[in-house]
């Protein structure tokens, strides 16, 4: 547009336009000459590479990017200039800028240009990336989290079973044979089976696949009641301080898997204090209503009760701290730790309907946050509490296991039969449906809750709920991820032995069932 007193007002009012249109844009603007040196900036520019913004003209615009993406730029700059080669101008593309103080983070830049007076500029219009890259990684995160508990899951489901059929076979050879010269040697073997049925328990938490059972509980009292413990954990050389909300909200989680979570934590932070230390121990309420943070944590706005155990430890790296939660990562020597500890803490916290966060600083400590979800139907301490009296072993019933695993079918038939029961046998669903309708004289259905043939285990209790409520059902698994909340079994009145299990359990189980 020609510069003449009869477009001039007309160039002014569209200077001042494009003036608002650079001042008030949210994503930052940079105007640099053909050579690179930069003519102007907006705020936005300003704010994001943390720059006042009298910095930038005369600048070249290197001075906004790492060392290797701007010795590339002066020879993209000079190849389009001579060649009219593009690369960049006109095509928005992921970059790297760096900020004044050295960090460097993602951005979408898109370059245009323009003719001034004869003089060729470009425009560069910069979007922060930080956010979405953020929660893309905290997305894949998250994926790879659940795929690692999905298989962890299975796995402990399979050891389940086989340490079902150790420690049975174990308990039938000491119940046949007695008292022998090597009859201690049977007793360290059922030792190492429930040690191995400790750690599938562990790897069930963190799978999310752990049946739980919650109760409404204030949390300051468990902490309260875990001090002791914890000071005798710590050792010596580590002070331990809680600091606990005044009027806390109440929660309703496992007791005993909440304070299972609380000593891993503190088992971790004492060996990251070698030389001694603090660790504290905080509860308060939070109200996650802001959208950035409800959204940062993956979690449903609302009440939430959070639980911090710093240490003035060691700290993490930012390798350590993507892989913390891992089963089996451990940064501790051999044969010193098992890499579970954490993420069974992650396991329930996730399985409880919260979310567990860690921060941490190399030689400054480790924060490790849970939210737990506050309960609103019922105080602490309300619940209806059922105490369970065993009656002496009944004898002679008649009962249907119903059970895929071969070995594990075997065996639950010879414990059974070792209390005096007759066994009648199903390898699934459907086959126990027609055991069920030749059979009139059953008194209990005995089976497995993840089975093939198109029926589980909760599926044929329904059935025989509907069909044959005089017979009586116990449910058994190693893992069962659609019953972990208890809701279904306490829909039908029905009780669920968890694998591997003692030849008493068993015993205790059905006597409670039949008598029920």
């Amino acid at each position: 547009m020609a510069n003449t007193p009869a477009t001039r007002p007309r160039i002014g009012n569209l200077e001042a336009s494009l003036q608002a249109i650079l001042s008030s844009a949210v994503d930052a603007i940079i105007i640099i000459r053909h050579d690179g040196v930069i003519e102007t900036a907006n705020e936005a520019a300003a704010d994001l590479f943390q720059y006042d913004i009298e910095d930038f003209p005369g600048q070249n615009v290197k001075f906004l990017m790492p060392e290797t993406h701007g010795s590339r730029h002066d020879e993209y700059l000079h190849n389009y200039n001579t060649t009219g080669h593009r690369k960049i101008i006109g095509i928005g593309r992921e970059v790297s800028g760096q900020r004044k103080d050295g960090t460097v983070f993602p951005m979408h830049l898109s370059v245009g240009e323009f003719m001034d007076n004869g003089r060729k500029y470009y425009t560069g219009i910069i979007h922060n990336l930080s956010l979405r890259k953020d929660a893309e990684r905290a997305l894949l995160q998250a994926q790879k989290m659940d795929a690692i508990g999905q298989l962890t899951g299975g796995v402990a489901h399979d050891f389940n079973n086989l340490l079902t059929v150790i420690v049975g076979n174990l308990e039938l050879m000491e119940m046949q044979m007695g008292a022998f010269e090597h009859s201690d040697l049977l007793k360290e073997a059922l030792e190492a089976a429930d040690l191995g049925a400790r750690l599938t328990e562990r790897l069930l938490a963190f799978a999310r696949r752990s049946p739980l059972e919650p109760h409404v509980v204030e949390l300051n009292g468990l902490v309260s009641g875990l001090t002791d413990m914890l000071q005798r954990t710590l050792g010596a050389t580590i002070e331990l301080k809680t600091v606990l909300c005044g009027d806390p909200w109440v929660v309703r989680v496992d007791p005993t898997q909440f304070e299972s979570a609380i000593v891993n934590l503190a088992v971790n932070a004492r060996d990251a204090m070698p030389e001694g230390g603090r660790l504290m121990v905080e509860t308060c309420n939070v109200a996650l209503d802001e959208d950035y943070l409800a959204d940062e944590l993956g979690l449903p706005r609302g009440d939430y009760v959070q639980v911090s155990v710093t240490d003035t430890g060691s700290g993490m790296t930012e390798e350590v701290i993507r892989r913390v939660f891992e089963p089996f990562y451990t940064t501790k020597e051999v044969g010193e730790g098992t890499g579970l500890g954490l993420s069974m803490v992650y396991g329930f916290g996730k399985q409880s309907g919260g979310h567990v966060t860690i921060y941490s600083e190399l030689l400054k400590g480790t924060t490790v946050n849970l939210y737990l979800p506050r309960h609103r139907d019922s105080p602490a301490g309300t619940e209806e509490k059922v105490t369970e009296t065993v009656q002496h072993s009944a004898t002679g019933r008649t009962i249907l296991v119903v059970e895929d695993d071969d070995r594990v079918r075997r065996l639950t038939r010879a414990r059974l039969e070792a209390l005096g029961h007759i066994v009648l046998e199903a390898i699934h669903g459907p086959a126990a449906i027609a055991v069920l309708a030749e059979n009139t004289g059953i008194d209990l259905v005995f089976t497995d809750l993840v089975m093939p043939g198109g029926m589980s285990g909760y599926e044929v209790a329904e059935h025989v709920q509907e069909t044959r409520p005089e017979v009586r059902v116990l449910l058994t698994s190693g893992y069962a991820e659609e019953l972990m909340n208890g809701e279904k079994l306490a829909d039908r009145n029905l009780r669920l032995l968890r694998k591997p299990y003692r030849q008493i359990d068993l015993a205790e189980a059905i006597n409670a069932v039949l008598d029920a």
